[in-house]
């Protein structure tokens, strides 16, 4: 296993459920197949099947639609995390929620057909696709909730503060998308002006 597989797989198994054994983690590193990334690249396309849990090794993605001709960002993940477009892996149907490299990296694609066999026979693996489950769901609720409850503002600060490596690596234009803001509000608000 090559040492930023290693890593990474220690790093977003550790995230969601540390407890798992050695032997666990060794099987899932068995079924990892390695992609390289270049910038700009759509790693999953609309109207593709998403067959793979996507944890990033190296670089950042991001996970985004369109709405009325306009691109909205909905997720970013970096080193560790784990990218899932959750409701087209589980009901295998196309999605509307695409993926993009922010940066050239490298990627590695957890193929969900082999998790879930796994999963049936390995209590570990099993925690650990529900706890990736869970996770997904947990983050989208309070995406959700910072949506409609918080200000421009409040969003900005929030995003700070727990994702300081996406103001620092996204491009302005995803980073106002993401938060539901235009370029110029995003603008203004990191101005203070807000």
């Amino acid at each position: 296993m090559d040492t930023l597989l290693k890593e990474t797989l220690k790093e977003a198994i550790d995230r969601r459920y540390p407890e798992m054994e050695t032997e666990s983690r060794h099987l899932l590193s068995e079924i990892i197949v390695r992609r390289e990334m270049e910038k700009g690249e759509i790693v999953l396309k609309e109207g593709q099947i998403s067959q793979n849990f996507v944890i990033v090794g190296k670089g950042m993605v991001r996970q985004f639609y369109y709405k009325n001709g306009k691109d909205i960002t909905e997720h970013f993940s970096h080193e560790g995390d784990i990218v899932i477009c959750i409701e087209s892996i589980l009901k295998q149907e196309p999605t509307r929620l695409m993926i993009e490299a922010l940066e050239p990296g490298i990627l590695y694609l957890l193929p969900a057909d082999q998790l879930l066999k796994l999963s049936r026979t390995s209590w570990d693996i099993n925690m650990f696709y529900r706890k990736m489950l869970e996770f997904s769901l947990i983050v989208s609720q309070e995406k959700a909730d910072s949506w409609r409850f918080e200000t421009a503002r409040e969003r900005y600060l929030h995003l700070m503060k727990t994702q300081p490596e996406v103001i620092r690596r996204a491009p302005l234009a995803h980073i106002a998308s993401y938060l539901l803001m235009t370029p110029e509000t995003l603008s203004r608000v990191r101005a203070g002006a807000l």
